[in-house]
């Protein structure tokens, strides 16, 4: 008889504020270290004015990815920074995420979300449930595409 191998559940919750550093220094990790999206740091304004809700993925008890939501007002969020490291971007982890995202803004009264996808993620994107709005643009000076979703049941 052949052992069975358990993968680790998979996590998301808002992060406390201790978990707050380990948040920041996974997006570090990915989108300034690996990806080169920012030169030093990928804080911004939303990090600072306290709007934004930050999420953190947990592969078993390892914090493994990340995601920010933020209400842009009239019904409107917007989900940015969503980071798997890349010894975990095999477990999972990366659709909870977004549908914790997802679920989070629609709980707190959203009516629609939008997401600024690199390129390359489009499909995982559309395999959740959004939406592309138009063609490839810059944002944070990187092709990125517009993505839309509801938050209202219908």
């Amino acid at each position: 008889m052949t052992p069975e191998v358990v993968a680790p559940a998979v996590s998301c919750r808002l992060v406390t504020e201790d978990e707050l550093t380990e948040h920041h220094r996974i997006r570090h990790a990915v989108f300034v270290v690996e990806q080169r999206m920012f030169a030093d740091s990928d804080l911004d304004d939303r990090d600072r004015d306290g709007t934004a809700l930050h999420v953190l993925g947990l592969v078993g008890d390892q914090p493994a990815g990340t995601v920010r939501l933020y209400p842009l007002g009239g019904g409107r969020w917007q989900g940015d920074r969503l980071a798997v490291l890349p010894e975990f971007r095999t477990s999972g982890l990366g659709g909870p995420l977004v549908r914790f995202a997802v679920a989070t803004a629609g709980a707190l009264g959203g009516q629609w979300m939008i997401a600024h996808v690199q390129p390359p993620n489009e499909r995982f994107f559309l395999h959740l449930g959004w939406t592309r709005r138009g063609g490839v643009e810059q944002y944070v000076g990187h092709p990125h595409l517009l993505m839309e979703i509801s938050l209202v049941s219908e």
